[in-house]
């Protein structure tokens, strides 16, 4: 079932951005055979498709490029600054980023006694670990993904009362989302009774 659900999200990953990819483009391409055929008095079928892989190809081009970094880094920074562009643009790259990017967020699996005495514990993600800025120097980010939903709640809470799970960061996220359905790499024993 581990296996499975591994299976499931590495899916989503791949197909949930190559399908916005392919609808996206789509739009693109028949907007601009749309445009072109309103210019030019008749349409040039697949003229929209050319133009599209074209400009996302320079556009790769000129993002790779050392040179052109600067004017992208520039166009990164204004979309951070534009109130609900900002907004959306980060939540998606920081999104994205989490799970795919150089920086995987989602890499440090905890378990966190949220009632000091009590034996009842809750799985998530330590996102943050220097909260100085925001006033709780003694107290980690966590944040714990809903089942069967993506969603989740962020929570802070003091170092003392969180312990790092011993599992592969994919593995846990499958079985928190699961809510408990897909086993993990650390469960050895039978569910109690």
């Amino acid at each position: 079932m581990k296996r499975i659900a591994k299976y499931f999200f590495q899916g989503l990953l791949f197909l949930v951005p190559v399908g916005l990819t392919i609808f996206l483009f789509r739009v693109a391409f028949i907007k601009i055979d749309g445009l072109l055929g309103d210019l030019l008095g008749k349409g040039i079928p697949g003229m929209g498709f050319l133009i599209v892989v074209v400009g996302t190809t320079i556009i790769g081009f000129l993002a790779s490029n050392f040179l052109t970094k600067r004017v992208l880094g520039l166009v990164e920074r204004l979309f951070a600054r534009l109130p609900l562009v900002k907004l959306v643009y980060s939540s998606v790259r920081d999104l994205i980023g989490a799970f795919v990017g150089d920086k995987k967020g989602f890499d440090r699996p905890v378990v966190v006694s949220l009632f000091p005495g009590s034996d009842a514990r809750v799985a998530g993600f330590v996102t943050g670990t220097d909260l100085e800025r925001m006033g709780m120097p003694d107290k980690v980010a966590v944040y714990m993904p809903q089942s069967y939903n993506f969603a989740g709640n962020l929570i802070f809470v003091p170092r003392d009362q969180v312990t790092p799970l011993e599992l592969d960061p994919s593995a846990a996220m499958a079985f928190i989302i699961s809510g408990g359905v897909a086993k993990g790499s650390a469960e050895k024993e039978s569910a109690p009774r």
